[in-house]
């Protein structure tokens, strides 16, 4: 769910048109002289060291300069020794750091960060914010800590954040909700809690990640308003039912990950109104009650996972014959029997699984 496409047309957008774009067994980008970058594939590994053309006096690189110092002096840890580079007003030469606008009219600036799986200890620091012109940040398998800094709704341009698998703490970050360009947010596999705000599901976000967190507390009356095409939300304490209104807003979204919650209350008829849903899983809650008719209408989807619930009645013919339909979980729930087209998908390669 890496959202790769999305990565790559961002960067396509503002990478100098001169740049080379490379495909195979991944996605290689080498950003002028200062290096590559491996979307999906961590930090910037490229031993070419030689720097994209820049001028001191520039102000975009020196307030950039200022940033990135303050920030490397709040890292306390660096085994792979990325930072090492970091050294010199020249920031196009940072191993990590990716800049824009040097082959053409516009001075050059600071455009994507990426230290993805460096390994990095320390925290986020309030002069990041210099870097307005930001547009990707991907941070995700490092141990930053602590919270994210108020002063980051001053990054006007970001639009990919992704701080997950770290050790942030504390509430959800509401500065995230004051980033106008922000289309991906992944803060999953950390040690957040509370409530989720409402404000969340009615940002224009196409990907929201929170999943392995700790947040509780009952899901937004607004989750459905969402126009994002995957929302993981599993594996953390949420409770009370799932929205009614679920359905009856977003039409976008693909995939919902509710797995390993709480939840409670029936799954609602609103449900089958997402006619480009692949993956719905509300496994391992305790929802209860008959699954809605409404399932039939799910066209496209592929994993539909309903495990170690209490659902009950009889598992009905509209649910085993969608025609995208490649694995159905039913085990651990109340059913009374399966239909015949049940039966029949016993029968088929579709991963039907029920004990």
């Amino acid at each position: 769910m890496g959202k790769f496409w999305l990565f790559a047309f961002i960067l396509w957008q503002i990478i100098p048109k001169q740049a080379a774009v490379t495909f195979g067994g991944g996605v290689g980008i080498n950003i002028g002289n200062a290096g590559g970058f491996w979307i999906g594939g961590g930090i910037n590994t490229n031993t070419n060291n030689n720097p994209t053309p820049s001028n001191p006096s520039v102000s975009k690189l020196s307030t950039a300069y200022t940033a990135l110092q303050a920030w490397k002096s709040a890292i306390t840890d660096d085994p792979l020794g990325i930072l090492e580079t970091w050294v010199g007003p020249d920031v196009c030469s940072y191993k990590g750091v990716f800049c824009a606008g040097s082959q053409g009219a516009m001075p050059p600036f600071v455009s994507a960060i990426d230290l993805n799986h460096a390994n990095l200890q320390g925290t986020l620091v309030k002069e990041l914010s210099m870097l307005t012109d930001i547009s990707i940040l991907h941070l995700n398998s490092n141990r930053f800590h602590c919270t994210i800094p108020e002063t980051f709704k001053y990054i006007s341009s970001l639009q990919e954040l992704d701080l997950s698998n770290n050790h942030f703490s504390g509430p959800f970050p509401t500065v995230v909700l004051y980033l106008p360009n922000l289309v991906y947010l992944d803060l999953r596999l950390n040690n957040l809690s509370g409530l989720l705000p409402d404000d969340l599901f009615n940002k224009r976000l196409d990907a929201i990640f929170l999943n392995n967190n700790r947040f509780e507390g009952e899901l937004p009356q607004n989750l459905g308003n969402s126009p994002a095409s995957v929302i993981n939300l599993a594996n953390n304490k949420f409770s009370g039912n799932i929205p009614v209104s679920f359905g009856l807003a977003s039409y976008k979204l693909k995939e919902i990950l509710l797995l390993n919650n709480q939840l409670t209350g029936c799954i609602p008829e609103g449900v089958g109104l997402f006619s480009e849903m692949q993956v719905f899983d509300v496994s391992r809650n305790s929802l209860m009650g008959r699954l809605p008719d409404t399932v039939s209408c799910l066209s496209d989807i592929e994993v539909l996972n309903l495990a170690h619930n209490k659902l009950s009645g009889e598992l009905p013919d509209l649910a085993c014959s969608l025609r995208s339909l490649m694995n159905l979980t039913v085990a651990y729930n109340f059913f009374s029997g399966f239909s015949q087209e049940c039966h029949k998908l016993l029968f088929r390669n579709a991963g039907f699984i029920s004990r």
